[in-house]
């Protein structure tokens, strides 16, 4: 596969990547890879964004609707899965195009994961319940308190990630972060990164429009058919908790609806935190269409 090539697209939600990453595959004469922790669940539509069943017909995607809530998915089998979806591409094609936001799981098919250590199930038994108890409130303070390295740098609205660093924190006494060598896996393949680059004031309004149109198209119906399923992880998370605490009677809608568009964009803030690291990321605005093929044929 030395000859084959990876286009990723990444970037913050709402940014244009599933428009330019369709535009790509079809120039390109390819398939797509998903990089994006919720799209993959079926019970999941509206409040993931997912493609639109027309450009889920003019592209072949993976990682969309291909797992229920109940069956657990994280990075390290991101990176199996992925690998296997590209040596298949690459049967028949010379590249791919992966795209999506979850950060994670973009590094983690680009150049592999490190290995964490296991941790006491006893511990991660405790930290599930008192967070079943508290909800993701707990989680953040906990983790603030002993690890605020991880709170400065990790996925603090993410509560399965936040779960993940305190009972690797409490069964090692370190941060997951310092397991994080960033020894490079060899990948067979070229990697061309591309980064969503929008002003500040664009992405806002992207945001705002976007979540209107979410509530348009029906998610409080989508939500409510979810509350039997309320206490899955891929449910912790805005666009749905919003949602949950307005069905609870917490809220008003119109409240809901003001702290979705605020905690989605200081979820795209962390993502732009995550993603600016990246060196080998070249930021170009989503409608440059002549820089971004100098970039794919460079």
């Amino acid at each position: 596969m030395v000859n084959k090539k990876v286009i990723v697209i990444a970037g913050p939600t709402a940014s244009g990547k599933t428009a330019l990453a369709v535009r790509l595959a079809r120039s390109e004469g390819t398939s797509i890879i998903s990089a994006d922790s919720r799209q993959c669940y079926k019970e999941l539509d509206i409040g993931v964004v997912k493609p639109s069943p027309a450009e889920l017909q003019l592209v072949r995607h993976f990682f969309i609707s291909s797992h229920y809530l109940h069956e657990p998915v994280n990075a390290v089998q991101f990176e199996q899965l992925s690998m296997g979806w590209a040596e298949n591409i690459f049967r028949e094609k010379d590249s791919l195009i992966m795209a999506g936001g979850t950060g994670l799981y973009i590094q983690a098919f680009c150049q592999g994961l490190d290995d964490i250590p296991e941790v006491d199930l006893s511990v991660r038994r405790q930290i599930r319940t008192e967070y079943e108890k508290h909800g993701i409130g707990w989680l953040q303070d906990r983790v603030r308190d002993t690890d605020p390295r991880f709170y400065a740098e990790g996925e603090i609205l993410n509560p399965r990630r936040l779960m993940r660093a305190l009972e690797v924190r409490m069964t090692t006494g370190d941060s997951i972060l310092s397991f994080r060598k960033g020894n490079r896996k060899y990948r067979p393949f070229r990697i061309i990164k591309i980064g969503m680059d929008l002003p500040r004031e664009t992405l806002k309004q992207h945001i705002d429009s976007r979540v209107d149109r979410m509530i348009d198209l029906g998610l409080v119906e989508e939500v409510r058919r979810l509350l039997p399923y309320r206490h899955f992880n891929a449910l912790q998370t805005v666009g749905y908790r919003e949602i949950f605490q307005y069905l609870d009677g917490e809220i008003t809608l119109d409240e809901a609806i003001g702290r979705i568009k605020t905690n989605t964009r200081q979820y795209a803030k962390r993502q732009l935190t995550w993603f600016r690291k990246d060196s080998s990321i070249t930021w170009v605005h989503p409608a440059d269409d002549h820089s971004i093929e100098k970039i794919i044929k460079s």
